[in-house]
C-alpha cells in the first residue's frame, strides 16, 4: 500500500509555470503533489506584469481548465507592429505582421499575471483528489536514489516521489539538486514594466519600437490600456522608475511618438535586470526542469511563458505515454527524451532574442545595414513574413497534444491506448 506522503510527481513552485504543470501532469490521472508558498492575496493583487501568450499557450490553459477565468481580464492580440527609432543609417520601414495572413484570427492574448495565477490556483482547487496543494515555507532537502526521490520541506514533513519536477524560477535548488549546470549572461540593459492608460485606441496591436538602447514595447490591455516593457540602460530605467508620474507620462509619450495619444492611469513601474541563462539539460537524476528554472531570457518577442508552457505540454505528454506503459517517470531515459524534445527549441529562440538585441545595440554599422535590409525584405516579401510569424509562435511539427483542441487531443490518446 502506497503511503499517503507518495507521489507520483512533485513539482516545486507555484507560480504559473508550477500551477500549470501540477494541472498538466494531473491530466493523466497521476498521483501529483504541488508545494507552494502560503498564498499572499495582497502580494498577488501587487503583481501588474502580463505575459503576451500565442494561441498553443492558450489552448494549453483551455485543455488544464484556466483559460475561462481569466480570458475577461485579457486583450487579444490582432497585429505586431514594428517601428524603426533607432536612428540608423539604413532606416527600416514600418512594418505590421497581421495574424490573418498565416490563417488565424488572432496571435493570442495579453494575460495579466495576476488573473492568470488566480485562474490556475483555481482550477487547481477544483481538480479533485490526483492533486494535493501543499503550504510550505519551502523545500529544504532534496534526495535521490536508484529507484525514488525524496523531498524534505522546511516544516519537517518528507516526501517521495518517482520524478520532481522543478519550476522553482532561475534560482532553482531544484535544478541544484539534479547537478545540472548553467551558462548564463548579463546585459547592460534593464527592463522597465508597468501599465498605463490612453486616449488613442490601440486596435489590439502590439507595438514595438526599436531603438539603440533596445526595445520599447506596447502590448494591448482592455479597453483602453496597454503594458509597457521598455528596455534601457539600467541608470535610465532607474531613473524612469523613480520620476513623478507626470514626467514618466509626459517622456513616454514623447517616446511613443503620440500613437496612443494622451496617457494617465501610470501603474506601479518595476525595473528588472536583462539576463540570459540556459542549462546543459532538461532534467536528470529524477528531476525535470520547466520554465525559468530551465531557461531565461530577456522580454524580447514575447517568449518567456510561452517557452514555459510547452516545456510543461510536452513533459506532461512524455509523462503520459511513460504511465501508459508502466515505465518509471523518473527514468534517466525519459528525462533524455525530454532534454532532447525541448533542447532545440529553447536554444533556438534564446539565439534568436540574443540575436535581436545585438542587432539594435550595436554600434557596427555593417550589423545596423543588415538589420534594417532585413527588416525592408520583411516588408516586400510576404511569403518571408508569413514564415518569421509561424515561426516566432511556435516551432514547426505538431504541438504537444494538451496545446491542441480537445476533439483532436482526445483521439490522440486514444490512438495511443488502443496500441498499447
Amino acid at each position: 500500500m502506497r503511503n499517503s506522503s507518495d507521489y507520483d510527481a512533485i513539482i516545486v513552485g507555484a507560480g504559473p509555470t508550477g500551477l500549470a504543470a501540477a494541472l498538466a501532469v494531473a491530466q493523466s490521472d497521476l498521483r501529483v503533489a504541488l508545494i507552494a508558498a502560503p498564498h499572499n492575496p495582497a502580494a498577488t493583487g501587487a503583481d501588474t506584469r502580463t505575459a503576451a501568450l500565442f494561441k498553443n499557450s492558450l489552448t494549453l490553459l483551455s485543455n488544464i481548465g484556466a483559460w475561462t477565468a481569466c480570458e475577461p481580464a485579457s486583450a487579444p492580440l490582432n497585429a505586431i507592429r514594428l517601428i524603426d527609432d533607432t536612428g540608423a543609417l539604413l532606416r527600416a520601414p514600418e512594418v505590421v505582421f497581421q495574424a490573418s495572413e498565416i490563417g488565424h484570427d488572432l496571435f493570442g492574448y495579453n494575460v495579466p499575471q495576476q488573473a492568470l495565477v488566480a485562474a490556475l490556483r483555481q482550477a487547481a482547487a477544483g481538480f479533485g483528489h490526483g492533486l494535493t496543494v501543499i503550504e510550505s515555507a519551502g523545500a529544504q532537502d532534496i534526495a535521490v536514489d536508484a529507484d525514488r526521490a525524496s523531498l524534505t520541506l522546511a516544516e519537517g514533513q518528507t516526501l517521495t516521489t518517482q520524478l520532481i519536477i522543478g519550476a522553482d524560477g532561475r534560482r532553482s535548488i531544484c535544478r541544484h539538486a539534479a547537478g545540472i549546470a548553467t551558462a548564463s549572461h548579463t546585459y547592460n540593459q534593464a527592463a522597465l514594466a508597468c501599465t498605463f492608460k490612453h486616449a488613442v485606441p490601440h486596435h489590439g496591436i502590439s507595438t514595438e519600437f526599436h531603438r539603440r538602447a533596445g526595445p520599447m514595447t506596447t502590448v494591448p490591455m482592455p479597453g483602453r490600456a496597454s503594458s509597457l516593457i521598455w528596455v534601457e540602460h539600467p541608470d535610465v530605467a532607474h531613473r524612469l522608475a523613480s520620476i513623478s508620474a507626470a514626467d514618466f507620462l509626459h517622456t513616454l509619450e514623447d517616446n511613443l511618438q503620440g500613437l496612443l495619444g494622451k496617457l494617465s492611469d501610470l501603474g506601479p513601474r518595476v525595473v528588472f535586470p536583462l539576463s540570459m541563462m540556459s542549462s546543459e539539460s532538461m532534467g536528470r537524476n529524477r528531476i525535470a526542469l520547466v520554465g525559468e528554472a530551465a531557461h531565461v531570457a530577456p522580454p524580447i518577442g514575447a517568449q518567456g511563458l510561452n517557452l514555459s508552457f510547452r516545456d510543461i505540454a510536452t513533459l506532461a505528454d512524455i509523462l503520459h505515454t511513460a504511465k501508459l506503459e508502466k515505465q518509471d517517470l523518473g527514468s534517466d531515459d525519459l528525462l533524455r527524451r525530454y532534454d532532447n524534445a525541448r533542447h532545440g527549441d529553447v536554444n533556438s529562440r534564446a539565439r534568436a532574442v540574443d540575436l535581436l538585441n545585438y542587432s539594435l545595440t550595436s554600434q557596427l554599422i555593417p550589423v545596423q545595414l543588415l538589420r534594417g535590409a532585413g527588416v525592408h525584405a520583411l516588408k516586400a516579401l510576404s511569403p518571408l513574413r508569413r514564415r518569421i510569424m509561424a515561426a516566432g509562435l511556435a516551432p514547426a511539427g505538431d504541438p504537444p497534444p494538451l496545446m491542441r483542441e480537445a476533439d483532436t487531443r482526445d483521439a490522440t490518446f486514444a490512438s495511443r491506448r488502443t496500441t498499447l
